[in-house]
């Protein structure tokens, strides 16, 4: 089983283009969302209602990469 749960790698594609590490340009990646924590959010318990990211690391370095979701 890969990192965080996800049995297989994958391909990612940022503006419709394909995505390489930018440490050591592998093209595979597992998929995984982040909580974005405040100070203020966890001193009142609202961790909830923070924003989330996506991030994707490497199968080969392990770099984490993020990306904040898109405005709305």
């Amino acid at each position: 089983m890969g990192l965080f749960g996800k049995k297989q790698p994958e391909t990612v594609q940022i503006g419709g283009k394909p995505f390489r590490c930018m440490v050591c340009q592998n093209e595979d990646f597992w998929r995984r969302r982040a909580q974005l924590n405040t100070a203020l959010a966890t001193f009142f318990n609202f961790d909830w209602a923070n924003r989330e990211a996506t991030c994707v690391v490497c199968t080969n370095c392990r770099y984490i990469h993020w990306f904040l979701p898109e405005k709305r």
